[in-house]
Protein backbone atom coordinates (compact mmCIF):
# COMPACT_ATOMS: atom_id res chain seq x y z
CA UNK A 1 0.00 0.00 0.00
CA UNK A 2 2.03 3.04 0.88
CA UNK A 3 1.47 5.53 -1.60
CA UNK A 4 -0.38 8.41 -2.83
CA UNK A 5 -2.62 6.16 -5.03
CA UNK A 6 -4.47 4.68 -2.53
CA UNK A 7 -4.64 6.98 0.51
CA UNK A 8 -4.51 10.29 -1.25
CA UNK A 9 -1.36 11.27 0.70
CA UNK A 10 1.94 10.64 -0.42
CA UNK A 11 4.23 8.55 1.36
CA UNK A 12 1.33 7.40 3.44
CA UNK A 13 1.39 4.43 5.49
CA UNK A 14 -1.41 1.51 5.84
CA UNK A 15 -3.50 3.74 8.20
CA UNK A 16 -3.73 6.63 5.30
CA UNK A 17 -1.65 9.07 7.60
CA UNK A 18 1.99 10.40 7.28
CA UNK A 19 4.37 9.36 9.96
CA UNK A 20 5.89 12.28 11.81
CA UNK A 21 8.78 11.72 10.24
CA UNK A 22 7.10 11.59 6.77
CA UNK A 23 5.47 14.74 7.15
CA UNK A 24 8.51 16.76 9.09
CA UNK A 25 9.91 15.46 5.63
CA UNK A 26 7.38 16.55 2.90
CA UNK A 27 7.04 19.84 5.57
CA UNK A 28 10.85 20.82 4.33
CA UNK A 29 10.63 19.88 0.92
CA UNK A 30 7.65 21.89 0.18
CA UNK A 31 9.08 25.02 2.15
CA UNK A 32 12.33 24.16 -0.19
CA UNK A 33 10.05 24.27 -3.60
CA UNK A 34 8.49 26.91 -3.11
CA UNK A 35 11.71 29.47 -1.68
CA UNK A 36 13.25 28.27 -5.28
CA UNK A 37 10.02 28.70 -7.11
CA UNK A 38 11.52 31.39 -8.89
CA UNK A 39 14.83 29.49 -10.09
CA UNK A 40 12.82 26.36 -10.84
CA UNK A 41 10.17 27.71 -12.65
CA UNK A 42 12.39 29.31 -15.55
CA UNK A 43 14.65 26.36 -15.25
CA UNK A 44 11.71 24.50 -16.41
CA UNK A 45 10.08 26.92 -18.63
CA UNK A 46 13.72 26.35 -20.61
CA UNK A 47 13.33 22.94 -20.64
CA UNK A 48 9.86 22.90 -21.91
CA UNK A 49 11.64 25.60 -24.67
CA UNK A 50 14.92 23.15 -25.48
CA UNK A 51 12.46 19.71 -25.63
CA UNK A 52 10.05 22.19 -28.43
CA UNK A 53 7.03 21.17 -25.84
CA UNK A 54 4.18 23.77 -26.28
CA UNK A 55 5.17 25.32 -29.58
CA UNK A 56 1.63 26.12 -30.00
CA UNK A 57 2.02 28.63 -27.52
CA UNK A 58 4.08 31.99 -26.80
CA UNK A 59 6.47 32.52 -24.68
CA UNK A 60 4.55 34.65 -21.77
CA UNK A 61 1.76 32.18 -22.34
CA UNK A 62 4.06 28.94 -21.57
CA UNK A 63 5.53 30.88 -18.45
CA UNK A 64 2.06 31.90 -17.07
CA UNK A 65 1.20 28.19 -17.74
CA UNK A 66 4.29 26.96 -15.65
CA UNK A 67 3.78 29.57 -12.96
CA UNK A 68 0.27 27.98 -12.16
CA UNK A 69 0.86 24.59 -12.98
CA UNK A 70 4.01 24.88 -10.53
CA UNK A 71 2.06 26.53 -7.92
CA UNK A 72 -0.78 23.83 -8.39
CA UNK A 73 1.60 20.69 -8.12
CA UNK A 74 3.33 22.17 -5.08
CA UNK A 75 0.17 22.32 -2.97
CA UNK A 76 -0.69 18.78 -4.37
CA UNK A 77 2.77 17.29 -2.69
CA UNK A 78 1.98 19.32 0.37
CA UNK A 79 -1.95 18.56 0.71
CA UNK A 80 -1.67 15.26 -0.91
CA UNK A 81 -5.10 16.52 -2.55
CA UNK A 82 -4.88 16.32 -6.22
CA UNK A 83 -8.91 17.49 -6.68
CA UNK A 84 -7.14 21.14 -7.32
CA UNK A 85 -4.83 19.81 -10.04
CA UNK A 86 -7.07 17.63 -11.21
CA UNK A 87 -9.92 20.38 -11.58
CA UNK A 88 -6.70 22.85 -13.40
CA UNK A 89 -5.31 19.70 -15.46
CA UNK A 90 -9.01 20.09 -17.13
CA UNK A 91 -9.20 23.26 -17.61
CA UNK A 92 -5.66 23.49 -18.94
CA UNK A 93 -6.91 20.90 -21.53
CA UNK A 94 -10.01 22.45 -22.22
CA UNK A 95 -7.88 25.65 -23.64
CA UNK A 96 -4.50 24.05 -24.63
CA UNK A 97 -6.73 21.06 -26.77
CA UNK A 98 -7.93 23.43 -28.63
CA UNK A 99 -5.09 24.92 -30.14
CA UNK A 100 -3.26 21.52 -30.91
CA UNK A 101 -0.98 20.57 -28.50
CA UNK A 102 -1.13 16.71 -28.03
CA UNK A 103 -0.83 14.18 -25.56
CA UNK A 104 2.93 13.47 -25.33
CA UNK A 105 4.14 17.42 -25.31
CA UNK A 106 1.38 17.40 -21.94
CA UNK A 107 3.02 14.59 -20.46
CA UNK A 108 6.14 15.77 -21.48
CA UNK A 109 5.84 19.05 -19.57
CA UNK A 110 4.63 17.32 -16.36
CA UNK A 111 7.69 14.39 -16.01
CA UNK A 112 10.26 17.62 -17.05
CA UNK A 113 8.78 19.63 -14.00
CA UNK A 114 8.94 15.92 -11.83
CA UNK A 115 12.66 15.74 -13.13
CA UNK A 116 13.19 19.30 -12.52
CA UNK A 117 12.17 19.07 -9.08
CA UNK A 118 13.71 15.73 -8.27
CA UNK A 119 17.31 17.29 -9.37
CA UNK A 120 17.07 20.31 -7.09
CA UNK A 121 16.59 17.68 -4.31
CA UNK A 122 18.94 15.94 -5.43
CA UNK A 123 21.43 18.90 -5.79
CA UNK A 124 20.20 20.07 -2.08
CA UNK A 125 20.30 16.55 -0.47
CA UNK A 126 23.65 15.53 -2.48
CA UNK A 127 25.98 15.54 0.84
CA UNK A 128 23.36 13.45 2.87
CA UNK A 129 22.47 10.52 0.95
CA UNK A 130 19.94 8.39 3.74
CA UNK A 131 18.23 12.07 3.79
CA UNK A 132 17.57 12.47 0.29
CA UNK A 133 16.80 8.70 0.28
CA UNK A 134 14.21 9.54 2.89
CA UNK A 135 12.85 12.47 0.62
CA UNK A 136 12.69 10.68 -2.63
CA UNK A 137 10.42 8.58 -0.46
CA UNK A 138 8.41 11.19 0.38
CA UNK A 139 8.48 12.93 -3.18
CA UNK A 140 8.51 10.33 -5.59
CA UNK A 141 4.93 8.26 -5.46
CA UNK A 142 3.37 11.79 -4.63
CA UNK A 143 5.08 13.57 -7.69
CA UNK A 144 4.05 9.74 -9.81
CA UNK A 145 0.59 10.40 -8.56
CA UNK A 146 0.12 13.88 -10.01
CA UNK A 147 2.17 13.50 -13.12
CA UNK A 148 -0.80 10.36 -13.85
CA UNK A 149 -3.53 12.68 -12.35
CA UNK A 150 -2.71 15.75 -15.18
CA UNK A 151 -1.94 13.09 -18.29
CA UNK A 152 -5.41 11.54 -17.42
CA UNK A 153 -7.12 14.55 -17.20
CA UNK A 154 -5.66 15.91 -20.66
CA UNK A 155 -6.59 12.56 -22.29
CA UNK A 156 -10.10 12.76 -20.66
CA UNK A 157 -10.91 16.03 -21.56
CA UNK A 158 -9.34 15.33 -25.58
CA UNK A 159 -11.66 12.14 -26.12
CA UNK A 160 -14.58 14.48 -24.81
CA UNK A 161 -13.88 17.16 -27.39
CA UNK A 162 -13.28 14.82 -30.46
CA UNK A 163 -17.12 13.37 -29.46
CA UNK A 164 -18.02 16.87 -29.41
CA UNK A 165 -16.35 17.44 -32.55
CA UNK A 166 -17.83 14.04 -34.02
CA UNK A 167 -20.98 14.46 -32.65
CA UNK A 168 -21.06 18.04 -34.65
CA UNK A 169 -19.95 16.54 -37.88
CA UNK A 170 -22.66 14.00 -37.82
CA UNK A 171 -25.28 16.75 -37.06
CA UNK A 172 -23.96 19.29 -40.07
CA UNK A 173 -24.13 16.14 -42.25
CA UNK A 174 -27.32 15.12 -41.59
CA UNK A 175 -28.84 18.45 -42.40
CA UNK A 176 -26.86 18.71 -45.40
CA UNK A 177 -28.23 15.58 -46.24
CA UNK A 178 -31.65 16.97 -46.01
CA UNK A 179 -30.66 19.90 -47.23
CA UNK A 180 -29.80 17.94 -50.46
CA UNK A 181 -32.85 15.96 -50.23
CA UNK A 182 -34.98 18.91 -50.71
CA UNK A 183 -32.81 20.74 -53.41
CA UNK A 184 -33.31 17.66 -55.30
CA UNK A 185 -37.13 17.45 -54.34
CA UNK A 186 -37.60 21.44 -55.59
CA UNK A 187 -35.48 20.82 -58.53
CA UNK A 188 -37.92 17.72 -59.45
CA UNK A 189 -40.95 19.92 -58.62
CA UNK A 190 -40.53 22.64 -60.59
CA UNK A 191 -39.15 20.41 -63.96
Amino acid sequence: VGTMESTGRPGAGVTGQLSEAESELLHGLVDYLRQKRPELRQEWASRITDARLLRVMSAEEVFSEVTAVYDNYVNALETGSIEALRAYARDLSERIVRRGVETDEVLGVVLLLRDVLARALFLRHQGDQALLGRVLDVYEPAANRIAVTVGVSFVEERERMIREQQAAIRERAEMLHRLSTFLADASLALD
